[in-house]
């Protein structure tokens, strides 16, 4: 069975931070792999070209990442 995750990286890093925590994402996939049998995790985030490490870092651990339109100031 295919159990998908889609994942708004901004209300998840807002939700997590607001706690005062820090979002371990290798540790959150495999809980979402664990409690939920989610067999892929779609992250939708913003692209910074300057983020770039982080992009990768993540899909390394295998996140499918999706890039959304950002608003730069």
């Amino acid at each position: 069975m295919n159990n998908y995750a889609f994942i708004d990286s901004q209300n998840l890093n807002l939700a997590i931070r607001d706690q005062g925590w820090k979002l371990d994402f290798a540790r959150f996939k495999e809980y979402l792999r664990a409690k939920y049998g989610v067999t892929k995790c779609f992250l939708f985030i913003g692209y910074v070209p300057d983020n770039q490490r982080m992009y990768t870092a993540l899909q390394k651990l295998g996140y499918v990442i999706i890039f959304k339109p950002t608003l730069m100031q």
